[in-house]
């Protein structure tokens, strides 16, 4: 059968979650290219896969590229029409990517498909698509919450990278994951530019991926991923938001920022919080701004309503 989907998974030290995860791939219900990056993990992954999963393509690097980058690798190295983005530390159902194809199959203009993503400890809602604020935040839609909530399809702000279907040619229009993020926040980055040409993304709920959370960053919270999230929260609305719309939302941004300074002051990262900020702000003219384009007007102007419905959601669940 012809492989029209590739998987990619990044993976630093992540051996001991791999078996669960290219087992699951191995069951899927159609055939598959399988990419796995590697960033220079030390706990004998590399080998791992050599030995038990010859059949999947090895990417070894001689350090650790990031999230967006090992990825970026994986994309240009398939020559299928889809891409599947996946966790190490991650399990999926066996029909699970043939209906993330069935879903994006539907509409041309669908870029990214996210898939149901379920904690694996408790098989709460670990993420359901992504929403973006005004604010400058995300939000894991239905987090902590039960899966039967969650049943019907429907428009996410962005797919989360987790464990998401992309339309390849879309990337060639639009470009990769910017590098620059280095991990976090880059499938939300996407999400945004893509809605600005005019695609969109979907949550499917056939699609079942069980989760287990923070299993290449060790923890939910921790210095180099607070400090690298909020430095990306600054380059998120900067590359993509031309200046008036940057002038327009720019008390909410700051507004958001310093309720996150607080909230992890109080965890005991405020430091770290606000050197990824002071990072953010010094930084940000090394990014590639998104070029305005009058064209897309409209693009604009859905994309700011769809951040002030993801704001009212996040303050009224």
């Amino acid at each position: 059968m012809v492989k029209n989907v590739t998987v990619i998974i990044p993976n630093l030290n992540g051996k001991n979650f791999l078996k669960a995860c290219l087992e699951s791939l191995v069951r899927q219900d159609i055939p598959l290219e399988v990419i796995v990056v590697d960033n220079a993990s030390e706990d004998g992954s590399a080998d791992y896969i050599k030995e038990k999963y010859p059949d999947f393509r090895l990417i070894e690097n001689s350090k650790n590229l990031g999230f967006a980058a090992a990825v970026n690798q994986g994309i240009r190295a398939s020559e299928t029409d889809y891409i599947f983005l996946l966790n190490n530390d991650t399990e999926i159902e066996r029909n699970c990517i043939l209906n993330l194809v069935k879903c994006i199959e539907t509409d041309k203009n669908i870029f990214a498909v996210s898939s149901k993503m379920i904690q694996h400890q408790n098989r709460k809602i670990d993420d359901a698509g992504d929403d973006y604020t005004l604010l400058g935040w995300t939000k894991k839609i239905g987090n902590g919450r039960s899966p039967d909530i969650y049943t019907e399809r429907r428009d996410v702000f962005s797919a989360c990278g987790g464990a998401a279907l992309y339309r390849k040619k879309i990337f060639k229009e639009i470009g990769c994951f910017d590098e620059n993020f280095f991990a976090y926040l880059e499938d939300v980055d996407i999400g945004y530019r893509a809605r600005l040409h005019g695609y969109k993304a979907i949550y499917c709920p056939e699609a079942v991926v069980y989760h287990q959370g923070s299993g290449t960053s060790g923890s939910k919270y921790n210095k180099f991923k607070v400090k690298i999230s909020a430095r990306n929260n600054v380059y998120l609305p900067y590359k993509n938001m031309p200046w008036p719309q940057l002038a327009l939302n720019f008390v909410f941004l700051l507004l958001g920022y310093f309720i996150k300074y607080i909230f992890f002051l109080k965890k005991g990262y405020g430091k770290d919080y606000m050197a990824g900020l002071k990072e953010g702000f010094k930084c940000r003219h090394d990014l590639n701004r998104i070029k305005y384009d009058k064209y897309r007007f409209s693009n604009y102007l859905k994309v700011e309503w769809l951040l002030v419905k993801g704001t009212v959601k996040f303050v009224f669940p």
